[in-house]
Parts: C-alpha cells; structure tokens; sequence
C-alpha cells in the first residue's frame, strides 16, 4: 500500500512555523511532498496580521484548491481562519477543514475524522509536542509564549492571540536539551513580545532567567532572542545579552517609530528619549547588531513626525530594518483615526526603504576586513563553486547571507562551524574566505 502524501504551505512568522512543525510531527505516517498537485493533504497555515498577509493567506487557498487533485483534502489553519472563523467558512467552500491556532495537537484527529475543532484556548507548543524540524539540521526555533499583554494601537494580535501565556523555564530546557540530543546547536527564541516572558507566571526577569538556563545546557553553540518589546527591555536584559558567551549580541527591537506624539498615539509605553536610550546602550555592546522595524503612515503620522523618523534611522544606522505600510485593521485602536492617504503612505514606505537600504550597506560595508565565525549553509544560488555561509551574528532566513569564495582548501561540511575573513562586498553581498573549522 503507497503512503499517502502531505503538502505544507507555512505562511507569516517563525512562530506560525513552529505550529507547522508541530502539525508535521503529528502526520509523520505521512510522505512530505512538495507538489500540492500531488498530495493527498493539502494543509495551510495561514497569517491574519495585516492586510498583505490576509490576501496573502486567501491567494494561497484559491490557487491551491485550482491546482489539487480530487478527492484530496484542503485544510486552512492559523491567525486568518482564527480571526474571521465564521466570514471564511461562509466564504470559502473550497476548504474542507478549517481549524484556528487552538489545536495543532489535534490535526491527524480532524483529518481522520473529516472535521475542524476551534479550541477557545491558543495552543503552545511544549516539550512533549513532536516537532519536525524543517529547512535546517542545526537550528530550531524555541516557542516562549503566546499571546502579548501590550496594547498598540495598530495590533490586532492580542484580539485573536489573547493575553501573554508564557512557558515554564522547565518545559524549555526540556525541549532545548532533547533537540540538542538529536544535533541540533543553534536557537532562535521567539514569541509575540519576548521581553515580557515569564511575567505571566511570576518571573520579574524571566528572559534573564531564560539565558542562564539555556546557558547552562551543554551543546547549545549559539543563541539569540528575537522581537524585544521598548518598554519590558532593560538595561540589565541588554547587559545579560551582550555578556552572554552563548547568545549573539544581537537585539531585535521593533521601535515603529520614533516621534513622541506618535508613539503616544501608537500606545507604545515608551516615548522618544526612553527608546533612544534602550537603543544608544544596545550600540555601545562590542560587535552589537541592532536590528527593528517601522510602521509607515499610522494615523496622525504628520510630515514633521515622519521628518523625524526619518532623519533618526539615517543617524543610528540601524544594521537592518523593516518598513510596513500601516494596515488599518478593526479591532484595533487606531481603526477609528483618522487615516494618512494611501498615495502619502506609499511615498513614506518608499523613502523609509531607500534609507533601510543605505544603512544596511553602511553595516555591510563596517564587516569588511573582520574574522567572523559562520555556519555554512550550502551551495549559494550564485554558482556551485560558491558556497553560502551566514555570520552566527544574523539570524537565519532573515538577515542574509554571505558567499565563501574561497575555502582555503579546508574540508568542507554544510551546517558546521568555520572561520572566516571577510574580504569585499559585490553589490549587497559580503564575500569571504575561511580560515579554519571550527
């Protein structure tokens, strides 16, 4: 009898991807396919955070369900079915299962039994959920929390995510530890707002805590946390990091903005002169790589405060940022406001671009010359002779990559650890050469 085939479409954030490889885990009678056309599953875990995302999401259910064989299922998970439950049921009669972000665990059940579940709680993956881990034999993504206590203007997550539901420090260590068991060195540690973990459950530092418990499991190589929120980060979390002789120097803060009035407005707990200071103590780590993310547009957004963001991410020099055209969303705080024209919106993301993209450059650029330690990945998409390696200081699949051009003759094994020297940049391409394994 032939193994009937699976096809997983992950859509939106890692965190969405970990909930993917939860569902992997519970379908492992199942062959992985990587033709929709083929399989006899189809499952999509979709994003409902902002409109490109949404459209995102309902493009990948129309053209799959054209493109699928008959007789297969369709299943459509995650934030957008969580979000508009009874509008995409109505809507979307291509679907044969619709589930929401309650019951990843329960996925082989509503497939044997033909029939969605919507839980009224937000699953989180622990130490006895099977992952399968995808696109890497060396680093994992680590589920911290879900849900977020914050309430920014612009977010509808908290309506659909429900408030901060952090793990224990017990549950990570166990899963951190039995992935390290199977050969896996390196860790991302995610959730909606990480630098609050833990205060749910009674932890005053819990991402302090975190870091030393991680710290002490042996076999974890190389560690950083991503998406620190302005006003749960302290000067101590950003000291602990950088002393860290696991985790990067390597700090993730979505600022969204930097005008006090529109910070305000924005809810975000923190005005200008707080943020600056976070951010002016994160640059003055060793070897810091400071990363964050912009909203263009918010309502109320004047010239004069988008003057000012603008001239703020040309100083600092941020090594990577991300611009997000605002996205209107109900539920939300700022849905009533009064809106920035499209066709301004458009501009501001186009000149906010631009600088991300001079900046990053610049941080380039400040590379040349220095050792650094980095993973080789693989073929690079240049050419067979070329390899791509990613400096341990990026995260992976979101800061880029570099290409060895020269291996100095050394051994070569993908997904192990080389030193290298970084000698030019080609267009927006470092180029190295190693030096030695690792």
């Amino acid at each position: 009898m032939s193994t009937k085939k699976l096809h997983l479409i992950s859509l939106g954030c890692t965190k969405n991807l970990v909930d993917s490889e939860v569902m992997l885990g519970r379908l492992q009678e199942y062959e992985i396919s990587d033709d929709p056309t083929t399989a006899d599953v189809i499952i999509i875990n979709t994003c409902g955070f902002i409109d490109a995302a949404k459209e995102e999401s309902i493009n990948t259910i129309l053209n799959t369900h054209e493109e699928r064989k008959k007789d297969s299922l369709l299943v459509v998970s995650g934030c957008l079915t969580e979000r508009y439950k009874a509008e995409l049921q109505r809507d979307l009669p291509e679907v044969d299962i619709f589930t929401g972000v309650g019951d990843y665990e329960q996925i082989d059940k509503m497939i044997a039994e033909k029939r969605g579940v919507f839980s009224p709680e937000v699953y989180l993956a622990n130490e006895t959920a099977e992952r399968v881990i995808t696109g890497s034999n060396t680093h994992a993504y680590i589920k911290m929390a879900e849900g977020c206590n914050q309430s920014c203007s612009f977010c509808a997550i908290p309506s659909f995510k429900g408030k901060l539901h952090s793990r224990t420090l017990l549950s990570i260590e166990k899963e951190v530890k039995a992935l390290v068991a199977k050969g896996f060195y390196e860790f991302s540690f995610i959730s909606q707002d990480s630098s609050s973990f833990g205060r749910d459950i009674g932890l005053k530092d819990g991402l302090i805590d975190l870091i030393l418990t991680v710290e002490a499991i042996e076999g974890v190589k190389i560690a950083r946390i991503l998406y620190l929120y302005p006003s749960t980060t302290t000067f101590k979390l950003i000291d602990t990091i950088a002393d860290s002789k696991v985790f990067e120097t390597y700090y993730d803060m979505p600022i969204q903005q930097i005008d006090d009035g529109i910070l305000k407005m924005m809810r975000r707990g923190f005005g200008e002169k707080k943020t600056i200071a976070l951010l002016e103590h994160m640059k003055s780590k060793k070897d810091a790589f400071i990363r964050t993310s912009i909203i263009a547009g918010h309502p109320g957004e004047s010239d004069k405060a988008f003057e000012r963001v603008c001239e703020f991410m040309r100083e600092f020099k941020f090594d990577r940022f991300n611009v997000f055209f605002y996205s209107n969303e109900e539920t939300t705080p700022a849905f009533t406001m009064k809106p920035v024209e499209e066709a301004v919106i458009e501009e501001r993301v186009e000149v906010l671009e631009k600088i991300a993209n001079e900046t990053t450059t610049f941080s380039l650029e400040n590379m040349i010359g220095k050792t650094v330690n980095v993973v080789l990945e693989g073929e690079s998409d240049e050419h067979e002779y070329i390899l791509s390696a990613r400096p341990t200081l990026w995260a992976r699949e979101i800061d880029g990559d570099l290409l060895v051009t020269d291996t100095a003759d050394l051994k070569i094994n993908f997904g192990t650890l080389y030193e290298a020297k970084i000698t030019e940049l080609a267009g927006d391409r470092l180029l190295a050469t190693l030096i030695k394994a690792l």
